[in-house]
């Protein structure tokens, strides 16, 4: 859980942090990824990633200052509690409308008397080495629990979302956003960027974060730093190697180009 103590950290100093989505099964991605990142976002609501394949991400990032956040497939505790156990610094739960639904999400995150989340850990307790009242509160104050805000219930209960006690951070998920205001495939309409900068303006005025996940245009990464965010998840691994090997091959085939040129 240190990795998600140093998340935070860096948040509460305002600084921005940076990370992507995970979605390759080879935990190689996430350590390669370690060096240059501060958190990475294990996708389990639309990858097919396993627990257990989480549980390599995870260990990748032992050594780093990279927070592994895994996003889960629903709002469910039976569902959060074994990512948790598995080491995760903390997870993003889908969809969230209400605040009651928020509750669930950091319930599920907690132990009693704050939630509701069964005694089991394996890697952080090291294997059994350690326990205890003092590791289930210092679990509770590091682990991180953030909502997505991707619906336009969520925004227009938005106020009642950030209230609640335990909630680390919202992330907008731009893409369902616009879905839920029937404009759906227009993450940038008008509407869309205003309902977003709603939630930047009132989370900034409570002690919770705003992140966004959003795509790996730098120009649009900067704009949302520019109107705010705190966070950024910038595309998946994926994206990020085709963006590489775009602009890499575009290089190269356009010199190859001229030198054809030049030889007739």
């Amino acid at each position: 859980m240190e990795n998600a103590a140093k998340f935070r950290q860096k948040l509460q100093q305002g600084r921005v942090c940076l990370g992507t989505g995970i979605s390759f099964s080879d935990p190689t991605i996430t350590e390669a990824l370690s060096s240059v990142l501060d958190f990475v976002w294990i996708d389990m609501e639309h990858g097919p990633l396993t627990i257990e394949t989480v549980q390599g991400h995870v260990m990748a990032t032992k050594g780093t200052d990279t927070a592994p956040i895994v996003r889960v497939p629903w709002n469910d505790p039976v569902l959060i509690k074994p990512v948790l156990d598995v080491g995760a610094a903390g997870v993003i739960v889908p969809l969230v409308r209400t605040a009651d639904d928020v509750r669930r999400a950091v319930a599920g995150c907690l132990y009693p008397p704050e939630g509701i989340r069964g005694f089991g850990p394996r890697r952080p307790s090291g294997y059994g080495r350690t326990g205890g009242a003092d590791f289930c509160r210092k679990a509770n104050q590091d682990v991180i629990v953030i909502v997505q805000i991707e619906h336009i219930d969520a925004v227009r209960n938005l106020d009642e979302i950030l209230a609640v006690p335990g909630l680390t951070s919202v992330v907008v998920g731009s893409n369902d956003l616009s879905g839920s205001m029937g404009l759906t495939g227009q993450p940038r309409h008008p509407e869309v960027l205003a309902a977003i900068d709603t939630v930047i303006a009132k989370s900034r005025k409570t002690g919770v974060f705003a992140g966004i996940a959003i795509g790996d245009d730098p120009d649009q990464l900067v704009e949302w730093l520019d109107k705010g965010m705190q966070w950024l998840a910038m595309g998946c691994d994926f994206t990020l190697l085709l963006r590489g090997a775009d602009h890499v091959t575009q290089r190269v085939r356009a010199h190859a180009a001229r030198l054809r040129g030049t030889a007739s």
